[in-house]
């Protein structure tokens, strides 16, 4: 891997896992030392980072994390919305049915106790995901779907693990994969538009309500 690829994985697996909180100053010469580059890959992986809208140049010589308050929140979920709802639709006529049902009974069956359960849950998520990526046959969705998804791993550790809502975001999900299952295009891009709805009136009223509770996903 090239000096400034990893510069740029070790930089956003901290930017999404909020080691590197939003304002944090990216200064050329410490993050160089600190992750064992010279400063010309460093310099390079701040730019995909700009490019990514991930972080910030404020000036020539000073680049910081990007911002991602609740007015940008809503607007990713505007276009993760746009994005989903179609992939879902596209993925129902497209996609391996007996795949979806499998993974609609994992669904039926997740243990959300403890953070191993809600890690296994998450990664049940993550394959949901990308079997309807793998469904759905469009690489420029495969490709907006990616950009937004970059950006919603911050927005998820934002937000904190609440019982009642994981509960509801399983049963959510596995009425998408039963939909998908089914072949049931408007059925499934419909269960995606409520649990999106869902997802964001979580995580907006945990910004709003600062609690001790873990981060997680809602």
């Amino acid at each position: 891997m090239r000096a400034s690829e990893r510069a740029y994985a070790a930089l956003l697996d901290e930017i999404q896992s909020g080691a590197l909180p939003s304002g944090a100053v990216l200064a050329e010469v410490e993050q160089a030392a600190r992750l064992g580059v010279s400063r010309t890959p460093l310099r390079e992986a701040l730019r995909r980072l700009a490019a990514d809208g991930l972080a910030v140049q404020q000036s020539p010589r000073v680049t910081v994390v990007a911002d991602l308050d609740a007015d940008d929140i809503r607007s990713l979920f505007e276009i993760r919305r746009a994005l989903e709802e179609t992939a879902a639709r596209l993925a129902a006529q497209r996609g391996d049915a007996s795949a979806f049902t499998a993974l609609a009974a994992e669904f039926a069956h997740v243990d959300l106790d403890g953070a191993e359960g809600r890690d296994a849950y998450y990664a049940l998520i993550a394959r949901l995901d990308a079997q309807v990526d793998a469904s759905h046959g469009n690489d420029y969705l495969t490709s907006a779907l990616r950009t937004v998804r970059t950006h919603l791993v911050r927005v998820r550790r934002m937000a904190r693990d609440k019982p009642e809502r994981l509960a509801a975001s399983a049963s959510e999900h596995q009425l998408i994969a039963r939909a998908l299952a089914s072949r049931d295009a408007e059925l499934a891009a419909h269960a995606t538009h409520v649990h999106l709805h869902n997802a964001l009136d979580s995580i907006l009223t945990s910004l709003d309500s600062p609690s001790t509770l873990p981060e997680g996903t809602p």
